[in-house]
């Protein structure tokens, strides 16, 4: 018995050197903060920024920037792919390969495809680690199990994420047809403090599709709910950026208004760890923010899903918004109290409540001088 527990403890001690060598660690930091991260960054440089240049191409001289965001949109998959297995440390062959593989997790995934790409290609690309430089035909091997692997389990299980996915679509259009008040407040304070830790809102509002946008030319059902809840989150999103923007302008000036008001209030965090008080004043304005965009100004998102969690970064949020006003999809005609509630849950009401809240607490010592300094 201890000679068989003296073999079982070399192999594990055999195994963790190999994983270690590898750069394979199996974490929820790794996994659920890094992957996911550079997922929304894949997403960004493709989905996010063919959105853009399909706006720019409205204007009737600028046509041709239509062209060039449709091309940009369509390697999405791959993209998300390529910045997931850089984030995993992959080598070059490993890296290569994962474009083909996230390009078929997110064409075979549906309405789910982000959630696909994200899952499968973790898994193909620990296992193109795994078998990296191992041997004389490495030219072969790595790419072979990195594409077979991600392009078996994309066939295997992406069509049933991407079920899922449209099933918890369709349970939170429901919910937000259904309860709008009380939904738009919960997505709206989870989405934006989504944005605000080190995990990618944009990333989360993608994978589960919160946009009453058509996916391949099919409308989800509950479109309206689902829009709503796209219009939630912008509000969320929105209120912890501009809230901690406007809040901390005694300490960071112009520089902290511009970096955290369309960068991104995840710059804060360090200051959260150290007084998660200072978090309250726009949590709060989300609260408030987000009942308001769904009951009040019906605000609704009808362009790419990942807009909803983008906030005032590059000012997409909005900006998200504004294009499903201009794409056909919109269930009515935009007027003067469409803009006005983009302007007012967006940027003004956020501004004033987090201000508001926060000199209170700066009042009673809850939030202490210094405290939303940001780190030169």
């Amino acid at each position: 018995m201890h000679g068989q527990n003296e073999a079982l403890d070399t192999k594990k001690n055999a195994l963790r050197r190999f994983l270690a060598r590898k750069d394979i660690v199996f974490s929820a930091r790794r996994y659920g903060i890094d992957a996911l991260g550079a997922m929304a960054l894949g997403l960004f440089g493709s989905l996010l920024i063919g959105t853009i240049f399909k706006a720019i191409g409205l204007i009737p001289a600028l046509s041709f920037f239509l062209t060039i965001g449709t091309w940009a949109q369509a390697v999405a998959g791959a993209a998300m792919a390529v910045a997931i297995a850089h984030a995993l440390g992959a080598p070059p062959f490993v890296l290569f390969s994962a474009a083909a593989v996230g390009y078929a997790a997110n064409a075979a995934g549906g309405a789910g495809g982000p959630l696909a790409v994200l899952l499968v290609t973790i898994v193909a690309v620990e296992c193109g680690k795994a078998v990296s430089k191992e041997t004389k035909v490495d030219i072969l091997v790595t790419p072979f199990v990195t594409v077979f692997i991600g392009g078996g389990l994309a066939m295997l299980i992406a069509p049933h994420i991407g079920t899922a996915v449209s099933f918890v679509g369709k349970f939170i259009g429901w919910a937000t047809e259904l309860q709008p008040l009380l939904m738009g407040l919960i997505i709206s304070v989870v989405m934006g403090l989504a944005l605000t830790l080190p995990i990618s809102s944009a990333a989360i509002c993608a994978a589960i599709g919160l946009s009453g946008a058509a996916v391949a030319g099919v409308v989800p059902e509950n479109a309206t709910g689902l829009a709503l809840a796209g219009g939630a989150a912008v509000a969320g999103c929105c209120a912890q950026m501009v809230g901690f923007a406007v809040m901390s302008f005694r300490e960071n000036r112009w520089g902290g208004l511009v970096s955290q008001g369309i960068g991104t209030s995840m710059i804060q965090m360090p200051n959260i760890v150290r007084n998660p008080r200072i978090w309250i004043p726009p949590t709060l304005a989300s609260a408030v923010t987000g009942p308001l965009a769904t009951c009040v100004f019906k605000l609704q998102m009808y362009d790419a899903a990942i807009n909803s969690g983008m906030g005032t970064c590059g000012l997409l949020g909005p900006i998200g918004i504004m294009l499903g006003w201009f794409k056909g999809e919109y269930p009515h005609t935009v007027g003067a109290m469409d803009w006005v509630g983009l302007v007012l849950t967006c940027f003004v009401l956020p501004a004033i409540i987090s201000w508001a809240v926060c000199l209170v607490l700066r009042r009673i010592g809850w939030i202490g001088e210094n405290d939303l300094l940001l780190e030169k």
